[in-house]
C-alpha cells in the first residue's frame, strides 16, 4: 500500500487496488458462489411471484382496496425488473455465478430475456462503459448529459416516465434495434445504422432472430399466469416495464454517475448512494448503490460491495455518502 489516501483521491489515473487492499482481501473480496447467484434469480422471482398474488387478491376487493392493491403490484414489479436488469449486469461481469454456464445462458434467460435485454450485446456495450466512465467513449455518458437541471424540467421527466412516453419511446428503440435499424445501446443516443443493401425481408428476419428469445419468455410467462387463473396480470408485468421500471432506472442513473468528475480516477468518476429498504425495493437492488466499489473492482459480487465499502470507509477514501433524495435535489438544483 504505497500510496497515500490523500494521492489516491486526487490522482486522475485510475488507483491500484494493491494499492489500499491486501492479496487476501482481495482473494477474498473476489470469491463468488454458484448458490449465491441461483438464490438472487429465485428470490427475485419469488417476489415477482408473490406481487401477481398480490394484484390478484386485489382485483376481488372493493375499489378502495384494489387499487392501491393493484398500485403496488405495479411498482414492485418494477422495482424487480429493474432487480433482473442489475442480475444480468451482474452476470456480464461474470461475478452473478462461478460457471460460465450461469453467468451466460441462465442470467441471459431468467434476467435479461424477461425485459427484452440481450446479455451478450449488453456485456459489450457496459465493458465500453467501464473503459470510459463519464469521458467521451462512455455509451452511458448521454443518460446524465445536461444535469444539473431546474426542478420544473426534473418533473418534467419524471412526468413523462410516470405516463409511460418514456417506456413507449424505450419499446419503439428496442423494436427498431432488433430489427437492425438502430445501433444497440441501452442508453439515450440513437444512432442509425447504414441501409444500403438492406431489405424489407431482412430487416424481418433480423427483427425475429433478436426478439424470439424475449418473446419466448414472455409467452411462456403469460401462459403461467394463464394456467394460474389471472391471464390479466400480464398486462401488468408490461405496464410496470413501461412505467416505474423507466423511472426507476433513471434515478439510478443520476444517483451513480450525475454530476461526477470526468476523469479515469473510480474514486471520483462515479457516486455510491446511501440505499434504505424503500430505495433497495425500487430504485438500488442488488447492491448497485455500491457504485464506487463496483467501478473500483468490477471483479466483486455484489454482495460482497458492502464489505469493500467498509473498508475503503476506514481507510478514509470514500465519505458517508449521500441519500437517493439528496441526489435529486442536486441534480435539479439548476436555475
Amino acid at each position: 500500500m504505497s500510496a497515500s489516501n490523500d494521492d489516491l483521491l486526487r490522482q486522475q489515473r485510475s488507483p491500484k487496488v494493491t494499492d489500499f487492499l491486501s492479496r487476501e482481501e482481495i482473494r477474498a473480496l473476489t470469491r463468488r458462489s454458484d448458490w449465491r447467484g441461483g438464490w438472487a434469480i429465485a428470490s427475485t422471482w419469488l417476489i415477482i411471484a408473490a406481487s401477481f398474488a398480490l394484484a390478484g387478491w386485489a382485483l376481488q376487493q372493493p375499489w378502495y382496496l384494489l387499487l392501491p392493491g393493484v398500485l403496488l403490484a405495479l411498482m414492485v414489479l418494477g422495482g424487480r425488473q429493474l432487480a433482473l436488469a442489475i442480475l444480468a449486469h451482474e452476470a456480464s461481469h461474470n461475478t452473478l455465478f462461478n460457471s460460465r454456464f450461469g453467468n451466460n445462458q441462465l442470467s441471459d434467460w431468467l434476467c435479461a430475456r424477461p425485459i427484452s435485454l440481450d446479455l451478450y450485446r449488453y456485456r459489450s456495450h457496459h465493458m465500453r462503459h467501464h473503459s470510459f466512465t463519464g469521458r467521451d467513449g462512455d455509451p452511458d455518458l448521454s443518460l446524465v448529459r445536461g444535469l444539473p437541471t431546474s426542478k420544473v424540467s426534473m418533473l418534467r421527466k419524471f412526468a413523462r416516465d410516470l405516463s409511460g412516453l418514456t417506456g413507449l419511446k424505450y419499446l419503439a428503440g428496442v423494436a427498431l434495434m432488433n430489427a437492425g435499424l438502430l445501433k444497440w445501446t441501452v442508453a439515450n443516443d440513437v444512432q442509425w445504422l447504414p441501409r444500403e443493401g438492406r431489405s424489407l425481408f431482412s430487416y424481418m428476419g433480423e427483427f425475429m432472430r433478436n426478439s424470439t428469445p424475449s418473446l419466448l419468455v414472455n409467452a411462456l410467462l403469460f401462459l403461467l399466469l394463464w394456467g394460474a387463473g389471472w391471464p390479466q396480470l400480464y398486462l401488468l408485468w408490461v405496464a410496470a416495464w413501461l412505467i416505474p421500471y423507466p423511472l426507476f432506472i433513471r434515478i439510478r442513473a443520476m444517483a451513480e454517475h450525475a454530476m461526477t468528475e470526468g476523469s479515469d480516477n473510480p474514486l471520483r468518476n462515479t457516486r455510491t448512494t446511501h440505499a434504505g429498504w424503500l430505495a433497495r425495493s425500487f430504485v438500488a437492488p442488488v447492491r448497485v448503490n455500491f457504485h464506487i466499489e463496483h467501478h473500483l473492482m468490477a471483479s466483486v459480487p455484489y454482495y460482497r460491495l458492502p464489505q469493500l465499502h467498509g473498508l475503503l470507509r476506514q481507510r478514509g477514501l470514500v465519505q458517508k455518502p449521500p441519500g437517493y433524495a439528496d441526489v435529486i435535489r442536486l441534480v435539479s438544483s439548476a436555475g
